[in-house]
């Protein structure tokens, strides 16, 4: 809101310099703790420091479901901040929700920016663009899960720690030879549904969901019981009873136990590595997350998760001049650039990637560009473009509470995903009846 100016009566030559100065504010609600929350209030400070129109405010409202929940709930207060952070499942949602957000191209293109965007790489772009090729919100922390190695727990167990684990056949072999070595937490992972049946059904180009998994129609069911699929999660309940896989939460628990240095291998978004490389007292590195090779297409590449940044309506003009400032700050390549290096978050475009490779980070840091490598090494197709469903959010937990029912080894990979799709799609149904 625009702050109140002191003696707005008087005449502008009796104005004190405060009050000639005042700013207009600009909230902004995030979901971030911890050293990416750190980045984050350093990102405002620097903006704000950078310009004297505008203040921007950041507050952390939870976890990515809380802040959403949060943004919602706050809209139909009528308190709603400038801009929210919504993590990448609740973008069909945001769509939906017709005069509730204004799309960015808009908000930049009435405050003059110089915001191109065919800039951004093109599997980030497309996740967050209307069928119109207009970008409806920013991309400000794009990630793609990864595979992150304990290169002292690998020597520990007697293997090499440059052993390939290009494949989840030789991850296989891997996790044997650890268990075998004394290891006891072989493999963890974080993201679940998102890695291990998203993010695998893309890197083998095979379909998450129908209608191009969303894109092309709310009329969608879930496919995420195909062979592909099943066969994957059943070696995963596999490695589960056999002690290679430890469970830890459908969220990111097992990061604490990979930094912690209990775990050898951990599948885990790019953006790790601000957590990884502050906290790890051990020597790590970075790999691309493992294929099965043979198998569909793969690899092909893989999706993004993280979040992007809606610009919520019912503000004034001054307000969006300042949302659309903050967020032509975050596009630019140095903002990227550094955003990119000390995070493990994908540069949103290639000119940050290039400034980032031009400073000799990649080289200095080895590993670090494989999510870019991996992520833009071919064009992606319907099945490896992002998914686009509504009430994702609810149909993760319901993917969730099936996942847990394979590690225990109380249903069958197919039992499980039979049980998924039957309940992700009714939610499906009647979010397609709300929005028609």
């Amino acid at each position: 809101m625009k702050k109140s100016i002191i003696g707005a009566l008087a005449v502008s030559t009796l104005l004190t310099p405060i009050a000639a100065s005042a700013q207009t504010e600009v909230q902004f609600w995030h979901a971030f703790t911890g050293r990416l929350g750190e980045l984050v209030a350093a990102q405002v400070e620097e903006f704000n420091a950078s310009q004297s129109d505008y203040v921007v405010v950041q507050s952390h409202k939870g976890n990515y479901s809380e802040t959403l929940n949060a943004g919602i709930a706050a809209f139909r207060a009528g308190e709603q901040p400038h801009i929210l952070m919504v993590f990448e499942v609740g973008t069909a949602t945001m769509m939906a929700a017709s005069g509730a957000v204004r799309p960015v191209h808009e908000v930049m293109a009435a405050g003059g920016a110089d915001f191109d965007q065919d800039a951004f790489i093109g599997a980030v772009k497309g996740y967050y663009t209307s069928t119109e090729g207009d970008m409806l919100s920013f991309p400000f922390n794009a990630s793609t899960p990864v595979l992150w190695v304990n290169r002292d727990a690998m020597t520990a167990a007697g293997l090499d720690p440059d052993t390939d684990l290009s494949t989840w056949q030789k991850v296989d072999a891997a996790l044997t030879a650890l268990k075998a070595g004394g290891e006891e937490c072989p493999l963890v992972t974080a993201w679940q549904s998102w890695i291990h049946l998203e993010n695998l059904s893309a890197y083998h180009d095979v379909p998450f969901a129908s209608q191009d998994n969303g894109f092309a129609g709310l009329d969608t069911e879930l496919m995420l019981n195909g062979d592909v699929q099943i066969a994957h999660l059943t070696a995963m309940g596999q490695w589960a009873q056999d002690g290679k896989f430890i469970y830890t939460g459908r969220r990111n628990e097992g990061g604490a136990n990979f930094r912690a240095g209990e775990c050898a291998l951990f599948t885990e978004s790019s953006a790790g590595y601000a957590g990884i490389r502050a906290e790890a007292e051990f020597d790590f590195d970075v790999r691309p997350l493992p294929y099965w090779e043979g198998v569909g297409n793969a690899p092909q590449n893989t999706i993004i998760g993280g979040a992007s940044l809606w610009v919520m309506e019912g503000h004034e003009d001054a307000e969006y001049a300042g949302a659309g400032a903050f967020l032509n700050f975050l596009s630019t390549p140095e903002v990227q650039a550094k955003w990119h290096q000390d995070t493990g978050y994908l540069p949103a475009t290639a000119e940050a990637s290039e400034v980032t490779k031009a400073a000799g980070f990649y080289d200095a840091n080895p590993g670090t560009d494989v999510a870019v490598i991996q992520m833009t090494a071919n064009e992606p197709t319907p099945n490896s473009n992002g998914l686009r469903l509504g009430s994702f959010d609810q149909i993760r937990g319901i993917i969730d509470e099936e996942l847990e029912a394979i590690w225990v080894g109380d249903k069958t990979a197919q039992e499980a995903m039979d049980s998924a799709k039957d309940r992700g799609d009714a939610l499906l149904r009647r979010f397609e009846a709300a929005n028609r």
